[in-house]
């Protein structure tokens, strides 16, 4: 998906994975209302219809009332009539975590998508969200495999299209806990282009207008820059050989920091 040539109107909220109340309370409170349209899509999950329910249940316990699940798989297309009409009438569209790639699978070239991503960019009131996968899905590319050493060599990770509403970044999610800098300082030799965020569980991101990310919860999210990296030996050494580069450009930023994505800049630091 090209990258469009004005800044969204709309806010994307990004989340590590871990226990997600925190997070639903954030959204209550960005909503314009109590009565704004939440969307559920939990297709994701390997239980679709309970994984929806339980963030309804815990949604409405919030103060949202009006909260639904559009069922999104291999019998229910993305793009029914009443699947369309419940998108645009959505303030807010919540992704579950799960597999990231069962995203990808049921909205790339969908109609669903193509509208998702014009409120998202038309909409100053919509937001779109993800915790875990349906965090990591939301840029122009996504990590779907790497773990420990093995992300360390070449062929020991693999990435692929996410849904493009975040173009020059990559967000791994679980990131402390998991020990991922590895797969993602990799993945950032494939795309030297991208910004790499790794969100710790209950951390996140709240991003606005596609260029300002403030960090909230109680993790640290680790901003990783390639931009000036150098030595990078990737197109040279052949499967199962490791990987070298140097000068990466790495920030730490927790709860109240904000980074300018577009100069990769933190722009408010803890004093």
């Amino acid at each position: 998906m090209s990258e469009p040539s004005v800044p969204p109107l709309g806010t994307l909220v990004a989340l590590g994975g871990g226990d997600d109340d925190a997070l639903l309370a954030l959204l209550c409170d960005l909503l314009p209302g109590p009565d704004a349209s939440i969307l559920i899509l939990a297709m994701a999950a390997s239980d679709a219809t309970a994984t929806a329910n339980n963030y309804a249940k815990a949604l409405r316990e919030l103060g949202c009332a009006n909260v639904s699940h559009v069922k999104i798989d291999e019998r229910h297309s993305a793009d029914k009539p009443a699947s369309l009409r419940r998108l645009r009438e959505a303030r807010l569209v919540f992704f579950t975590g799960g597999d990231q790639e069962m995203i990808t699978e049921f909205l790339h070239g969908t109609e669903f998508l193509r509208e998702l991503t014009r409120l998202y960019h038309t909409e100053p009131e919509f937001i779109i969200a993800g915790t875990s996968a349906g965090a990591s899905v939301l840029p122009e590319h996504m990590l779907v495999a790497g773990y420990g050493w093995r992300a360390l060599r070449k062929g020991g990770i693999r990435t692929d299209h996410g849904l493009g509403l975040l173009p020059h970044v990559l967000i791994d999610q679980h990131f402390v806990e998991r020990g991922r800098f590895g797969r993602l300082a990799h993945a950032l030799l494939a795309h030297s282009q991208c910004l790499g965020l790794g969100l710790a569980e209950e951390t996140g991101i709240i991003i606005r207008r596609g260029q300002e990310a403030e960090v909230f919860g109680d993790g640290v999210v680790m901003v990783v820059d390639g931009q000036q990296l150098h030595g990078n030996n990737l197109g040279r050494i052949g499967r199962g050989e490791p990987i070298a580069a140097q000068d990466f450009r790495v920030h730490l930023l927790v709860s109240g920091q904000r980074l300018d994505l577009q100069t990769r800049r933190v722009i408010q630091e803890e004093e």
